[in-house]
């Protein structure tokens, strides 16, 4: 919500240069990168830290952004504990087919639970760099944000009190259901949406992986994907109707649909395990432009969301913190604004590029299960197309590592 002053009724009024709504990948990379650079900021959570650290959400992080964290000194945990992968397996028609992209490209991917980074993040923002954030804030209200005179009030959890944040620019950090987006007025910016029309039952299994690398099934039942996540947890996804209730899948279903989804000749059947999460997720693409609203800067899914099928939203996410970070630092350190004057665009290019991709991929992985033999016909052959000729694999391989954009 955004008006032209805060509340009367506030009781406290603070300043920072920057606000920060939203504790989530873009929201702490964006704080720590302000913090090292000695400017104040402040960010606030609608959650708790607990929950914030704990919340499962992605866990692919493409290479050139790993050495983004690396460079902001914010990679060392990461390093240590995540796992590499440099290849997927494809299944279908009955059979296996291993895709080296590492080998193809000398790139890679790292598989770090979103969760375990938020922890870096959030311990190095606030411990270590002494960056301050409120936990469990309510009704967080924007004001002004056409002036060069931005506020952010909010009711503190501990005191029921409003408190009001001057500030010179505010984050919009807070996800796809947050404040910050809401605040855009309608005449002032454009939502592209496109709504693939299928769910994901995404699932948490505790069981090992039952593969080195990620596994994609193209059956005429569904997809269905496998993540390995750690040496006890692994997650599944089922392609299922949009709106589908997590009730409808029981444990023997759940397990008999991947292993025929997942199945393949000469593979092992899959590790079963209990499943400790289920939930549906409606696949769907968004992009707000532009990404700046006066002195509100969007980050994040606040500003695009782009469906797990291509697995690029937490990187889209820290592309924005690299850049967000970096201009306001220019700004506020030097006067240099043609970081804050080209962000929108700059993200935007890298958003467009991986909306192109997740769109392209969702046609591989839905394409047999369409029911449509024009549509099941046309993805075989782009899976054999990837499989037969050495060009094809290298622009498949470039676009699922994010390699050929710059990063």
């Amino acid at each position: 919500m955004t008006s032209t002053s805060p509340h009367s009724d506030s009781t406290a009024s603070q300043r920072f240069p920057v606000v920060i709504v939203g504790a989530g990948p873009a929201g702490l990379t964006l704080g720590n990168i302000l913090r090292a650079a000695s400017v104040d900021c402040l960010v606030l959570e609608i959650e708790t830290r607990q929950s914030i650290e704990q919340r499962p959400r992605a866990g692919v992080i493409e290479e050139w952004a790993v050495r983004g964290l690396e460079q902001r000194g914010l990679a060392d945990t990461l390093l240590e504990r995540a796992q590499r992968h440099t290849e997927c397996e494809f299944r279908f028609a009955g059979e296996r087919y291993r895709f080296e992209y590492a080998q193809l490209t000398g790139a890679h991917h790292w598989v770090y639970p979103q969760q375990f980074l938020v922890t870096d993040l959030v311990r190095e923002y606030a411990d270590v760099r002494e960056g301050a954030i409120r936990f469990g804030v309510r009704d967080v209200q924007l004001h002004d944000l056409d002036t060069d005179r931005p506020s952010v009030s909010y009711t503190c959890p501990e005191t029921g009190q409003r408190e009001v944040v001057h500030c010179d620019f505010v984050a919009g950090c807070d996800g796809a259901r947050g404040v910050t987006r809401a605040a855009l007025p309608a005449d002032r910016a454009r939502i592209s949406r496109s709504d693939y029309g299928i769910g994901w039952l995404a699932l948490l299994a505790e069981a090992p992986p039952s593969s080195d690398c990620v596994l994609f099934g193209m059956h005429p039942s569904g997809f269905a994907g496998h993540m390995p996540r750690s040496a006890g947890v692994t997650r599944y996804y089922l392609e299922c109707p949009p709106g589908d209730d997590p009730e409808n899948w029981s444990h023997d279903r759940v397990w008999t649909e991947l292993q025929q989804r997942l199945g393949a000749n000469g593979v092992p059947p899959l590790t079963e395990g209990r499943l400790i999460e289920k939930r549906v997720l409606d696949m769907h693409n968004y992009v707000v432009e532009p990404m700046v609203f006066g002195r509100l800067f969007l980050a994040g899914d606040a500003a695009h969301l782009t469906a797990h099928i291509a697995a690029k939203g937490m990187n889209l996410a820290l592309h924005d913190a690299f850049l967000l970070g970096d201009g306001l630092v220019a700004h506020l350190t030097k006067g240099d604004s043609t970081g804050l004057n080209g962000y929108s665009q700059a993200c935007l290019n890298r958003v467009w590029d991986y909306q192109e991709f997740s769109h392209w991929l969702s046609e591989v992985y839905h394409g047999t299960s369409s029911g449509d033999p024009y549509r099941a016909g046309t993805t075989l052959a782009r899976l054999r197309r990837i499989f037969g000729s050495p060009t094809a694999a290298m622009a498949f391989a470039e676009q699922y590592l994010g390699k050929h954009v710059d990063a």
